[in-house]
């Protein structure tokens, strides 16, 4: 057998079912990094089950359909399969506990050629099992770089934000701890890439990488800090790009310009963009 981009469109992955505490939330908090104010600040509301405030990015760690391009069937090679994007809509704000179902579809599959692999669409909501409260519409690019030259539709040019040509209106620094990766994997991203070396060096990588989603997570607090007052319910959408790798202690810094309701941002490693086409919507 081979990749076929048929059968990926095709596949069921079934419905997820998963039940969160505060601790959950916690946990996914920590491992985005937070608190990025040492000492007391509002950092701790995200971090204090009393007063818990839970992170709008949490709901991507919720009912997801795990490993998937391990399944055998796929014939994937999942060593290279990459996060390049991901786009969430927050329709209402997580409470502290929940049971929430989601169901994930592959919606298109496109072809860069067999030295650039495939990409494809990953799409799923978020909704309480309980009273079907929608909590998030999740949309998920994914790179297949093993599998390209299938004959199939190119990747489509889309409309890129552009940063605005002035200095920007916040700037901030995160250093991610040496631990991050093995502390957002708690949050139940337990690819091999993020924690074992040999499966880093059969991607390519010389060490276990950053979770994209885990500097994703970051990039949804530093935003509610400095311009939701750390109101989650101020966040209805947070789109962005995964244009480099991130390592397990590396600084992230953050530079965003304010438009109306809308925040754009990117993020660097040094001089190196690692995180670009970042726009956030707010109410």
């Amino acid at each position: 057998m081979a990749f076929d981009a048929q059968r990926l469109l095709d596949w069921t992955f079934g419905e997820q079912r998963q039940s969160y505490d505060a601790r959950d939330a916690i946990i996914y908090a920590l491992g985005v990094g937070l608190p990025i104010t040492p000492g007391e600040s509002d950092d701790l509301d995200y971090l204090i089950e009393d007063r818990l405030t839970v992170l709008p990015s949490f709901a991507v760690t919720l009912a997801t359909p795990g490993m998937w391009p391990k399944e055998p069937a796929l014939e994937i090679v999942w060593e290279k399969v990459l996060h390049m994007a991901h786009a969430v809509t927050f329709h209402t704000a997580l409470p502290p506990e929940a049971e929430v179902v989601s169901t994930a579809r592959v919606t298109r599959i496109f072809d860069r050629g067999a030295e650039k692999g495939a990409v494809c669409y990953l799409e799923r909501d978020v909704t309480d099992a309980t009273d079907g409260t929608l909590y998030s519409t999740i949309l998920q690019t994914v790179a297949l770089r093993g599998e390209g030259g299938f004959g199939g539709d190119p990747l489509p040019r889309a409309a890129r934000p552009v940063m605005p040509d002035r200095a920007p209106d916040h700037a901030e620094t995160v250093v991610t701890s040496d631990r991050s990766a093995l502390i957002y994997r708690l949050s139940g991203d337990l690819n091999p890439l993020h924690a074992d070396y040999d499966a880093a060096r059969r991607g390519g990588f010389d060490r276990p990488i950053l979770h994209g989603l885990a500097s994703y997570g970051t990039a949804c607090a530093v935003i509610l800090r400095a311009f939701c007052d750390g109101d989650p319910t101020r966040m209805k959408t947070l789109n962005l790009r995964f244009a480099g790798v991130v390592m397990p202690g590396d600084r992230l810094d953050f530079f965003s310009w304010k438009d109306g309701d809308r925040v754009l941002f990117e993020v660097r490693v040094g001089e190196r963009v690692v995180i670009d086409q970042g726009v956030a919507d707010l109410a």
